[in-house]
């Protein structure tokens, strides 16, 4: 059996030994909840990974973002290169949900662009759960809604074997049943072809692997993996097990007692809307469910199958459905990363979804069982994953509260670096005191980022920074993501000396030439002045030796008091620990990548297409090449390039429809 193995040229040094054996020993005490309180740069994923190898357990990492989870994907796939690394996030690069809002009565059907290699992963994601014990995925939020029974996707499987008697025809229409394609020229991932008496495959957790299998008469002669594009034998294979194509994919018997059970709901819900005076919606239902019915019938799969889930799963009304999480062995162990954001995340998920499809089945667009195809509860989220770790520099009330003392420390960051010292100064001159600090920074060529409380506010501060003679970029809800991430690179590569803005705690700012952290209004309490806030926004500036933040108050607020004691402790801790090894704190290095500025692409594609007169060759053409960036951005994990590059699509698109 595969063991986890940590493959690294560093070892644990700072506070990670202590943190590591503390988290294993709370762990092999059967401890449920722990938290590992780790500050920005100490090395938190690291640790993490020495904690799986000591177990050697199945294990499930949650992001509350696909960014944060392509990140951890990537850094946990570094640390463990041999064993089964996976990652398992929405596969929509657009995903327009299925919608009535009823003050308008505006039916919004649902529109999505499936990602191909994310849906692979996905696949491959599940795949590694039966098949290894050495799994680790990454997952976002999304892993609490609801997909296949894991039952069924273990049961609509196929195992060949070399020296196996079986039909060859058995074997192509059973993975028509497992919903594959047969195909003889374009051939992809969930495609088959049948050359003579060689069978090729496409596995639908596969990227660059086909399955070969041969068959003299009704044997299966050999079993190779080839190149998809070369036909280059990789290797030579003993077994095979094919998995289905879909998550959603039933048994014939199953999908036949769920079409009755669907009939069944559909009479008596048809009955009930007539005898409370709907029969309009009553004949849009019976017309869109019988439609339904005929593509289940037919193909075995319809459009919008999932809303059938809990027929097809054989639950009773309000059961939870399956997840990812029914896919893992039960002593799986559960990591929540940034946990103060992925814990409220998780407890809001089912609200807003069963909001939506309530009005759904209030209007006869759907019927009630759609209401079960839902992501879980917290409750039921909690009752699915056994022993837990949080992460966070700022963990919240409720993780600590169940840690019950369970909380392990990361201070110390084996780099040196401290947090910054943190001033705290009257507002009532606040902006006359912060220009003499701002225009410093920037003539030593160091960045500084002020956290306004309104939009307006950073509008007008930005304005008078910038009649001051200090370049200045404002940063609010307004702006675009694309925009976020071209201001966020001109910062750091010197076109602006500051930023302002008002949440700086969703940017995921990552900027170590940034060493100046101004908070304006500082007293004024509420979540972006709470105590996890103030000292969330102060370690911006953690990544340089000379960081500094001020927070401008006319009094002393007890979540500014508790900021200051929290961050002068870890001041401590980390001065003793570079005293005692004698370390000469240094301002992170970080490379500055290239940024393609293409949020600039459809102004340019509009203007062009306004002057030449509404040319659609231009619009075609410029939409092309887009979504060709658009692909190419989300093989890469990099989201939100994808999503503001379909955005851009979709801009051209309806400029297309209008022109």
């Amino acid at each position: 059996m595969a063991r986890f193995q940590l493959v690294s040229d560093f070892a644990p040094t700072g506070d990670q030994p202590q943190a590591i054996e503390a988290l294993v020993k709370g762990l092999r005490q059967g401890l449920q909840h722990q938290v590992l309180l780790g500050v920005t740069g100490s090395g938190k994923t690291f640790s993490i990974a020495n904690v799986v190898q000591e177990l050697q357990r199945p294990t499930l990492v949650m992001a509350h973002n696909k960014t944060l989870a392509a990140q951890l994907y990537r850094e946990f796939k570094e640390l463990f290169p041999h064993n089964a690394v996976e990652y398992f996030v929405s596969y929509y690069d657009y995903y327009q949900p299925e919608a009535y809002m009823a003050r308008t009565d505006t039916y919004i059907a649902k529109e999505s662009h499936i990602n191909e290699e994310i849906d692979r992963l996905r696949h491959s994601a599940t795949r590694a759960t039966m098949e290894r014990r050495d799994t680790l995925i990454v997952a976002s939020v999304s892993c609490i809604f609801g997909m296949g029974n894991p039952a069924n996707y273990r049961e609509m499987s196929m195992e060949l074997e070399v020296g196996q008697e079986v039909d060859r025809d058995r074997v192509v229409r059973r993975l028509v049943e497992l919903q594959y394609v047969r195909e003889s020229y374009d051939f992809y991932r969930g495609n088959f072809r049948l050359r003579g008496d060689t069978l090729e495959l496409f596995p639908a957790s596969e990227a660059a692997r086909v399955l070969r299998i041969v068959f003299f008469g009704d044997v299966v002669e050999s079993i190779q993996e080839v190149d998809p594009m070369t036909s280059t034998p990789l290797g030579s294979l003993e077994k095979a097990l094919v998995l289905a194509n879909s998550h959603y994919v039933t048994p014939a018997d199953v999908l036949q007692r769920g079409m009755d059970d669907i009939r069944q709901e559909l009479k008596t819900r048809v009955e009930e809307l007539h005898h409370i005076g709907k029969p309009h919606h009553a004949e849009r239902l019976e017309q869109r469910t019988l439609y339904d019915l005929e593509m289940l019938e037919i193909s075995g799969f319809c459009s919008g199958i999932e809303n059938y889930s809990r027929h097809m799963d054989g639950r009773k009304v309000g059961e939870p459905p399956w997840t990812l999480l029914d896919y893992f062995p039960k002593d799986f162990l559960c990591v929540v990363d940034e946990s103060h954001v992925a814990i409220p995340q998780i407890g809001g998920m089912f609200k807003g979804d069963r909001a939506r499809k309530q009005s759904l089945v209030n209007y006869g667009f759907r019927l009630p069982s759609a209401l079960d195809n839902r992501p879980l509860t917290f409750e039921e989220w909690q009752q699915r994953v056994g022993q837990r770790l949080y992460i966070s520099a700022t963990p919240g009330d409720w993780e600590m509260k169940q840690a019950d003392g369970a909380v392990v420390e990361q201070i110390v960051r084996p780099t040196g670096l401290l947090d910054p010292v943190i001033d705290v100064r009257p507002a009532i001159n606040q902006v006359e005191d912060l220009m003499p600090e701002l225009r410093a920074r920037a003539q030593s060529g160091q960045r500084s980022l002020v956290a306004t409380l309104t939009k307006r506010m950073a509008e007008d501060l930005t304005e008078f920074i910038r009649e001051q003679g200090i370049s200045a970029a404002y940063l609010h809800s307004d702006i675009d993501t694309m925009e976020r991430m071209e201001l966020l690179h001109a910062l750091r590569a010197g076109e602006y000396d500051v930023l302002v803005g008002i949440n700086l705690l969703r940017e995921g700012l990552d900027l170590p030439e940034v060493s100046l952290v101004a908070v304006l209004d500082a007293d004024k309490e509420g979540f972006l002045r709470a105590e996890r806030s103030l000292i969330q926004v102060s370690g911006r500036a953690a990544r340089n030796v000379d960081g500094l933040g001020v927070m401008y108050a006319d009094k002393e607020t007890k979540s500014i008091r508790k900021a200051l004691s929290e961050s002068s402790r870890r001041r401590e801790l980390q001065m003793s620990y570079n005293i005692e090894h004698g370390i000469v704190p240094r301002t992170i290095e970080k490379p500055l990548m290239p940024m393609p500025r293409l949020a600039d692409k459809p102004k340019g594609a509009r203007k062009r297409a306004e002057k030449e007169g509404w040319r659609t060759d231009i619009v075609e053409g410029e939409i092309a090449s887009l979504t060709k960036e658009m692909k190419k951005a989300a093989r890469k994990l990099d989201f939100e390039r994808a999503a503001e590059l379909r955005d851009a699509v979709k801009e051209l698109t309806d400029l297309l429809i209008t022109a």
